[in-house]
């Protein structure tokens, strides 16, 4: 199985890093547009091949994609961060140009690739690229539920006080600070409702610290967190080559579910060797769904500003 990863920075090494030392492939193409970077960072990565024991080909390449060619699940991580004076329509114009002429390049040499999209605002580059390159909606997945409801289980860990490992939850809706829904009151310790453990108040701090947990990393770090980022994008992967079927909430095309209509959101749903084999429908509450309905009105208003791009 071969995975190509389209963007060299952080998240994108990272994923390269964590699907090279678990397996997931048998073979992992790192693209990248600064001269020699994709090349230096797959040969740093393959220089721990005997360190930490695996056997995946990792390989870079500046801007060559047929190299790429015959890839199974393609990953774009490619964009610029928002910089100070810009205004998001400017970040949206300047990265949907990025990730369309990059779906355009790998569907020439992998005409059958799952694509997996990273790149931020990330439900609108997910609706930009299914919409750029007219491929099935089970074959454009973005990759922002994972991350978040990692976040949200750590969180939930915290909280708790209990290994991670043992705590379920997870975040639908918009891959933002204010459009992310932590469904707190489907969480469970070990199949036991998280209530049942926790109070409104240290729930409701739960969902706020989730809701911001990417900036406030950025905070912290001065720059955007990579290795969780890049090890949901990992798992995502996994779930697809190895047709693993885990639920995992995604941004996806929906057609009535939840009750939107042309717009990519994050859903929980089945990925297995199809990508998007089924959209999970869980029943939400009255609450849930007025903020379903407020998060896909925000992510909508952004798609807006693809007008001039499709």
């Amino acid at each position: 199985m071969k995975v190509t990863i389209v963007g060299a920075g952080n998240v994108g090494a990272t994923c390269a890093d964590v699907i090279s030392y678990r397996g997931i492939a048998s073979e992992v193409v790192l693209v990248d547009i600064k001269e020699g970077f994709a090349e230096g960072k797959a040969m740093d990565i393959m220089q721990c091949a005997t360190t930490t024991v695996f056997n995946t080909q990792l390989s870079g390449t500046t801007g060559d994609y047929s190299k790429t060619a015959g890839s199974d699940v393609v990953v774009i991580t490619s964009g610029i961060p928002r910089k100070p004076g810009m205004t998001r329509e400017e970040l949206i114009g300047i990265n949907a140009g990025i990730v369309k002429s990059v779906a355009d390049n790998v569907l020439t040499h992998s005409p059958n690739a799952i694509i997996v999209v990273v790149s931020n605002p990330m439900d609108t580059m997910t609706y930009l690229t299914l919409k750029a390159t007219g491929l099935p909606k089970h074959r454009v997945i973005g990759m922002g539920g994972a991350l978040d409801s990692s976040r949200f289980k750590y969180f939930l860990s915290k909280a708790l006080d209990k290994p991670a490992n043992d705590v379920q939850g997870m975040v639908i809706g918009g891959h933002g600070d204010t459009t992310m829904i932590p469904l707190t009151r489907l969480a469970s310790y070990n199949g036991v409702p998280v209530s049942n453990f926790l109070s409104q108040a240290e729930l409701d701090k739960v969902a706020a610290d989730t809701m911001v947990g990417g900036a406030t990393l950025t905070g912290l770090l001065g720059t955007s967190a990579w290795y969780a980022p890049g090890a949901s994008v990992a798992y995502l992967v996994d779930s697809i080559l190895n047709d693993q079927k885990r639920m995992i909430p995604c941004s996806v095309f929906l057609e009535g579910e939840y009750g939107q209509e042309d717009i990519c959101m994050g859903v929980p749903c089945i990925i297995g060797k199809n990508g998007v084999e089924k959209i999970v429908d869980v029943q939400l509450n009255d609450a849930e769904k007025a903020l379903f309905a407020k998060s896909a009105d925000a992510v909508r208003n952004m798609n807006a500003d693809l007008k001039s791009v499709l």
